[in-house]
Parts: structure tokens; sequence; C-alpha cells
């Protein structure tokens, strides 16, 4: 896309781009994202770029309308196979504020160099930068949505000091914390969020044009462990909860079915989001259990890119039409989708009991987290359960965020008793690989790179088994 095409994006406020890049005003010193609703700028004084870190280390501080720090995040990011695709999604799972730079490069093995030459490069600004917009984010949401100290909110964030913390929120939001936290919709009124105390975080998920989430949530639905999951309500209102293994504590999270979304009179489709609540034992994970979420619910796709190619197809043409949208969903936790792939949901339930952590306080049906590899791989050394829980603790399997998808597929097919099948569905659920068919499974070279939502068309319409 060439800068004349998106400024005609911004012109007609095309939600469809949130995310995808942000503009920039030089007169205001303000950036937005595409759909922002103010007075479109001349042409001559509008910059482009590929991210917030970007618009922020040029000096532009955040459109207090738009809030393009809370748009649905590129889905360029989640097909993307390379180093730079690989350490956005790194970056995203919290890598640099809890290893820094050396450890982000040490995942992708690259230098720190390469790394910090190749996303400055591509993307504007380098890994620091990006977590850096990251924590800024993170910290208006704690600041709007929860009483924490303003203290506590820094360190929770991930920001190393105080200072370092008042300094970002100052250059990002042009306000001192206090100010972002007064300016926050408050009450039980329209737009009021503030969590109340022991309600935990309240949290909008926000996706990038239509999404079935009956699809999303029937299958979440088919597939609950008890103990970890857990659906409740009629169908159209349901709630999804689940239990979180997080680095730094764990947490529960519900996700309400019901999509809600901005009115808007341009007639184009911004999209809409989740609402969500979080209960975490410690705040610091709130970035990460977010990213993980949004993997999960594949949030971050881009369902137009996927409908326009699959839609040209005269078999799927009607199941795209019927259901545009449809979202190919991921998974919280990477290792635990690789175990679940290979034991299935009548197989994993045994492990949660057997082997799975109690939680301090279970809430309703909600009483374990999913067992760690390392405990698997102790109390069941044997067999193909033993041979991936073992590979996947000592880390000859890697399947977390930046993992190379091949390396990965290659790890998997030499475990024993892990058939294509499985591997499939690790690739598509714990890696989030959208270009995924199922062993024997015919399809055209045409609905690439977008096969794994392909497939999921045709398992939702019953054309093909679950």
């Amino acid at each position: 896309m060439d800068e004349n095409t998106r400024y005609e994006a911004v012109r007609s406020r095309d939600g469809r781009f949130d995310g995808a890049f942000f503009f920039a005003v030089e007169t205001t010193g303000i950036y937005c994202r595409p759909s922002c609703p103010a007075v479109t700028p001349k042409r001559h004084n509008v910059r482009f770029f590929a991210t917030a870190a970007a618009a922020q280390g040029c000096g532009f501080r955040a459109c207090r309308r738009c809030r393009p720090d809370a748009v649905p995040g590129s889905a360029e990011w989640n097909v993307r196979a390379d180093v730079v695709g690989r350490a956005m999604r790194l970056i995203a799972d919290g890598v640099v504020d809890r290893e820094g730079v050396a450890g982000l490069a040490s995942r992708l093995g690259y230098s720190a160099r390469q790394v910090q030459r190749q996303l400055t490069a591509e993307l504007g600004a380098g890994p620091v930068a990006l977590a850096r917009a990251q924590r800024a984010h993170t910290a208006r949401v704690l600041l709007q949505t929860t009483d924490l100290p303003i203290t506590e909110i820094a360190f929770a964030s991930g920001f190393a000091s105080v200072r370092q913390f008042n300094d970002t929120v100052r250059e990002v939001y042009a306000s001192t914390p206090t100010e972002v936290r007064a300016a926050a919709p408050r009450g039980r009124g329209r737009g009021g969020r503030r969590a109340a105390p022991g309600t935990g975080i309240p949290l909008r998920l926000a996706h990038r044009g239509p999404y079935q989430a009956a699809a999303v949530f029937d299958q979440l639905a088919a597939e609950a462990v008890t103990g970890v999951e857990e659906l409740s309500g009629p169908r159209g209102g349901r709630t999804y909860r689940r239990t979180l293994r997080l680095p730094y504590g764990t947490g529960i999270v519900a996700v309400e079915e019901r999509t809600r979304g901005p009115r808007t009179s341009t007639g184009t489709r911004p999209g809409g989001w989740l609402d969500a609540r979080l209960h975490l034992t410690d705040p610091r994970d709130l970035t990460t259990a977010v990213q993980r979420l949004r993997r999960l619910l594949d949030l971050d796709a881009d369902p137009y890119a996927v409908d326009e190619r699959l839609g040209a197809d005269p078999r799927l043409a009607p199941l795209v039409a019927a259901r545009p949208g449809l979202r190919s969903p991921g998974a919280v936790d990477p290792l635990e989708a690789a175990v679940r792939a290979l034991v299935g949901r009548a197989g994993a339930e045994p492990l949660v009991r057997r082997y799975g952590k109690a939680l301090d306080a279970p809430c309703a049906g909600l009483t374990h987290l999913f067992p760690e590899p390392a405990v698997l791989a102790e109390a069941e050394p044997g067999g193909p359960l033993g041979a991936l829980a073992a590979a996947l603790a000592d880390g000859t399997l890697r399947l977390d965020a930046g993992a190379d998808r091949d390396d990965a597929g290659a790890a998997l097919r030499a475990l024993p008793g892990l058939d294509p099948a499985a591997v499939a569905t690790v690739r598509v659920r714990a890696l989030g690989d959208p270009d995924v068919v199922p062993p024997g499974t015919e399809v055209p070279d045409a609905w690439r790179p977008w096969r794994s939502y392909a497939v999921q068309h045709l398992r939702v319409a019953g054309e093909l088994s679950r």
C-alpha cells in the first residue's frame, strides 16, 4: 500500500486499516488511527507510520479522540514467519519486558544488533521503543480501569522506574498519569468502565471488521476441559471463562460472546470489541494475558483479506457470505494446546485432575491450571505423552510466540505417536499458522495463504469433521 492509498483510507475513515498503519499530523503533533473521526488533515501535513512506536519516536502524541493505542494488532505479524513477524509476536507477549533485548535476540537466534537493525529498517522503531509503546498502553488501561496506586501501575506496566513511567505517559498522552486517570469515564452509566474492587480489570478486546463470535464460542464449548474452562449462559449471550498460567502468576478471564461496536455514519465497518474481565494475581501479567487472549480468539486477523480471497472461490463463496469474518481460534498456552492435540478432550480432563495445579482460590467450576509439561514428563515418562512433554519441558520443541513454524513442525513430526492430524492441529492452534490443511483433505492452491480459515469454513458448515 503506497502513501496515496493510505491517505485515501484516512479520507474515507476506513476502519479496515486500523492497526495496519498510523498517520500523524505535522501541524498538531498528534497521531491517529485511519478511522479517526476528526477533520481529515491536508495531505502535505500527513506522515504515515507502520507502528505507534515509530510515531511516538518522532515526537507525536496519541489522539485522545480515536485512541490509536486501542486498535487491533496488525494481522501481518501473525501471518509472517520471518524474523520481524516472530519478533513482533514475542514483543507483544512481553519478552522484552521480562528478558530484555538480549533475551529477545536469543530466542530469535540473532544478535541484538541484527534484531535492532531489521526492526528499525522495516518498522521505524527498535524493540525497546516497541515495548515502550506497549507499556504506555498497558499503563493507560490500568490507570483508567483500576484504583491501583500509580507507583504500582508503573511497575505493573513494565517500567523500570516511576520517573520513566511519568515521562513516557507525558510524551505519549500529553498528560500526567493523574490527568490520564481523571479523564477516564466513570460510574455505571454509558462509558463507565472502572473496576469495582474484586471484579477484575474490564477490557475491550478490539477486532477488525465482522467477527463470528457464535462459531468461536461453539468451538470453545465443544473443547472445554472441566476444571480449566467453562461456558455459561444461553447461545448468543454466553460467557467463556478459563484459568491462565502467566509469567508472574495466574489469572482467570471471562469473555462475553456478544460483540459490540461503535456507531458510525460513514458506512465503513471499523469493527468492534468483545467485553472481558481479567483477574490477575500479579498485574505485571496484564499485557501478556491480553495478547494470549487475542491469539485464542484470533482477534488480530484481517477478515477483509481472508474473505476476499476465499469468497472468490465458487465452493467457498456461499460459506463466506453466510459467515463473514469467521475466525480460526488459537490458544492461550501453546504447550497446553500441543498436549490437548495429542490426548484430546477426554484425555486432557484426567490429566488436569491428577497433575493440574489447584488454584488457591477456586472460582465456581474453575479449579485448576492445566498441568505443566515438566510435571507431565515426570509423571508420565513413557509413551507419546511423555515424549511430547519432555520435548516441551527441555526446549527441544519450541512453540512460543516467536518459534519458527517449520522447525517446530519438524520437531513435532520427529516425536513418537504424534500423527499428521495432531501436528496440523498444533500448527494452527499453538503456532497460529493461517495456511494449514489437515492430512487427507484436498483443497486448491488458490485458497493459499488462508487455508486454515477455509478449513474452518468447511468445518462450521459441517462439510468436514473437527
